[in-house]
């Protein structure tokens, strides 16, 4: 080697292959749970700063998976139609993922006391939100024993188990609007679209009448029972555990919080 002779240095690998919490069915039943991602680049940036997408967060997940996420199992490209058909559980996971590829495992996220309105700065370590996986037997359903039921009263009928599938991303693009403007009506919307079934006494609520009830059946709920779907969900639904616990620095009172989202793609 001469003196100007140059050793180029070792490119840095753009790509990882991660393990999804759910996975996706293809058409011949087969359950896909690894995506291969690459990191984000200045077309996701300019994403992430188009006014419309930002109105609607489901599908401004949507493209920017779209253009990172390469395949899902042995589907390649994934495309548009299966990212928005993964389970949010899956996507969350894919959006963290994303974070920690491109910017690194540090996050500096803003917290505001719901009792005194101080708002905490702490630096989180993404590497330590655990991440629940399903069982890798197909995809998971949520079924919660209601304590007061629904009375179906034009139709005599009473109602107390719920059955859900989990919420995709179809579901959070299409109620993005209404969860903009009002979060319980926002949660309504989106649990009616993953009720798969109504049943009580052993008796199954016809499903044109589900439909045609529509949110009204989670929202004629007394709040003890809302409170049980609220719970199973975050319970017994897989993927990455955002939520955090801590005392407010100011008041001192405990507080119970997630972690934003919206500050993932924000570099440290």
């Amino acid at each position: 080697m001469t003196m100007t002779d140059t050793v180029s240095p070792p490119r840095r690998a753009r790509e990882h292959e991660v393990t999804l919490p759910v996975g996706c069915l293809d058409a011949d039943g087969r359950l896909h749970r690894t995506a291969m991602l690459r990191k984000m680049t200045g077309h996701e940036e300019a994403l992430l700063s188009d006014r419309k997408l930002r109105a609607n967060g489901g599908k401004l997940v949507t493209e920017l998976l779209n253009g990172c996420v390469r395949a899902v199992g042995e589907i390649a490209p994934a495309g548009r139609a299966l990212l928005g058909s993964l389970t949010s559980a899956d996507r969350n996971f894919l959006l963290l993922e994303l974070r920690k590829l491109t910017f690194g495992t540090e996050l500096e996220a803003s917290y505001t006391c719901p009792s005194c309105r101080e708002t905490a700065v702490v630096v989180e370590d993404l590497e330590t939100f655990p991440v629940r996986a399903s069982d890798g037997t197909g995809l998971p359903e949520i079924v919660v024993r209601l304590e007061d039921g629904f009375d179906d009263r034009a139709k005599d009928g009473w109602y107390d188990v719920l059955r859900f599938r989990l919420p995709v991303g179809t579901d959070e693009e299409r109620v993005a609007t209404i969860a903009r403007d009002n979060a319980a009506r926002g949660t309504n919307a989106l649990l009616a679209r993953c009720l798969i079934s109504v049943s009580g006494d052993g008796e199954e609520m016809p499903e044109n009448r589900r439909e045609a009830l529509g949110t009204k059946i989670l929202s004629d709920l007394t709040m003890g029972d809302r409170a049980l779907i609220e719970r199973a969900f975050r319970d017994e639904m897989p993927g990455v555990d955002l939520s955090r616990e801590f005392d407010c620095g100011s008041c001192g009172r405990p507080m119970r919080t997630s972690l934003d989202l919206t500050s993932f793609f924000t570099p440290s």
